[in-house]
């Protein structure tokens, strides 16, 4: 068989859009969240380690609060849920009702963060604070850190809110997806950090 032939079932399948390429956009956040797996993954690890050599520190933990925690676990959990209606709404062309899920989406991020400012200070009060030991070192960075990623995520689902009220706004809508993709992220990390700073 010729080297043109052999090549042949390839160049159609391309031309014919088997090999379609993936979206620029999605591709990006795909390679942003992969680093910032490895930054999530490192702290987690490190935790874990430190916990385990230190014997456990069930002293300290017993001081975190695990009703606003489960209770904000819930608030992202249904967030997740807002955001895959507002890209469902996108797809069947209501740009109406995705920006009102996109709002709620940014509701529930603001939520989850009022609820995680009103932990803090009851801590801060109580003097848990970051100097306290490895604990709560670990707790304020790790937390501190999920919660700077759901600022940024409120911040650009605003954004992307306010784009899609203006006139030629359907260019925007992929970016529901994208952003979307970013917003679980966020809520998969919580589902991690849930329990290994509040229950285990």
């Amino acid at each position: 068989m010729s080297a043109a032939a052999a090549s042949e079932p390839l160049r159609s399948g391309v031309e014919g859009g088997e090999f379609a390429r993936m979206p620029l956009g999605r591709a990006g956040m795909w390679w942003f969240l992969a680093s910032e797996v490895m930054v999530f993954g490192t702290l987690i690890a490190t935790y874990s380690l430190n916990r385990v050599a230190a014997g456990g520190w069930d002293a300290e933990r017993a001081h975190v609060n695990a009703r606003i925690a489960a209770f904000n676990t819930f608030v992202l959990l249904t967030s997740s849920l807002t955001v895959v209606l507002s890209l469902q709404a996108a797809h069947e062309g209501l740009r109406a009702r995705a920006r009102r899920f996109l709002l709620l989406t940014v509701l529930l991020g603001c939520v989850f963060l009022g609820m995680k400012s009103l932990e803090y200070g009851t801590e801060i009060a109580h003097g848990y604070t970051p100097a306290s030991g490895p604990f709560w070192s670990y707790y304020y960075l790790m937390t501190g850190l999920h919660g700077l990623h759901v600022l940024g995520g409120i911040v650009a689902n605003v954004l992307l809110w306010i784009g899609l009220g203006r006139p030629g706004a359907e260019r925007l809508e992929p970016r529901i997806e994208f952003l979307g993709l970013y917003w679980h992220f966020v809520d998969v990390v919580w589902i991690f950090l849930f329990p290994l700073l509040y229950l285990s």
